[in-house]
């Protein structure tokens, strides 16, 4: 079947070539100058977006668009995958077979010998087997963990590295004392006036905070998302009530913003336990 054919193609099993087909067609001459013009770099911002925005439809429950969200994240890797074949690099079809293998020499318990049984066994096996396969047992045991990520996903994923070889809090309570010591510590910097220290000192409390989502099972980076959402939705309801005053933001005064965010939050509160 010819790319002009696989275009037009309505059959079900067929729809995965069909959007490598049209890829192909954008990127080839004659086809859109700004899908021939992009580079792995320049299209990297549209790639954490879609992967944003598919992580909100799943917090969200919003499963009605949740296929979509899937498919614009399903272009990026055809898009990067088109631009490497175009360059001589690997295509897509290199791409499925590097997971696919890489999926059954991981999975030794279920495609191989392993007798391994147990969630906590089948993560170890993982880490051990990644580790060989990247040639990291002489390199220390914390490289090359999560690099790229954003802060907050780095840090869990260190913390849960770290805790894997028995490094880690015994009980909750230890972390919540680490908070605490973590904000004396900080304003002690503060009290100093050393710039330096508080940055630092801000940043070891930011670890400390990630690590009791940890400990709690929650990613912080959905937590970090939640409250964003939130004061999202407060400000606006903030913003609402100055409004219904006859205020803009620009002209009330702080105490006039503090008391409709007050009000806001209490309205809030009372919506959440009616």
């Amino acid at each position: 079947m010819t790319d002009a054919e696989m275009i037009e193609s309505p059959d079900a099993g067929q729809q995965l070539a069909r959007l490598r087909a049209i890829m192909h067609r954008l990127r080839a001459p004659g086809g859109c100058p700004w899908d021939a013009e992009q580079t792995h770099e320049s299209i990297v911002p549209n790639l954490i977006e879609e992967a944003y925005e598919t992580v909100d439809t799943i917090q969200r429950g919003d499963h009605e668009h949740l296929k979509e969200e899937l498919g614009d994240l399903l272009l990026q890797v055809v898009f990067h995958s088109e631009i490497a074949e175009g360059a001589g690099r690997f295509t897509l079809d290199d791409v499925a077979r590097g997971i696919s293998e890489k999926l059954v020499r991981r999975h030794p318990h279920v495609f191989a010998e392993s007798n391994v049984a147990t969630t906590d066994g089948v993560l170890q096996q993982w880490d051990e087997i990644k580790r060989a396969e990247k040639g990291d047992e002489e390199k220390p045991y914390l490289h090359g963990v999560g690099k790229g990520l954003p802060g907050l996903i780095r840090a869990s994923k260190l913390q849960k590295k770290a805790a894997k070889v028995g490094f880690d809090w015994p009980e909750e309570s230890g972390v919540l004392e680490k908070i605490r010591e973590e904000l004396d510590e900080l304003q002690t910097a503060m009290d100093g006036e050393d710039p330096e220290a508080v940055a630092e000192e801000m940043g070891d409390l930011l670890f400390s905070v990630v690590n009791l989502a940890r400990f709690r099972k929650i990613d912080p980076e959905i937590l970090m998302a939640a409250a964003n959402t939130k004061f999202e939705k407060r400000f606006g309801e903030m913003e609402h009530l100055l409004k219904s005053v006859g205020l803009t933001l620009e002209a009330a005064t702080a105490e006039q913003m503090e008391t409709a965010w007050e009000t806001a939050k209490t309205d809030s509160q009372a919506s959440s336990n009616s």
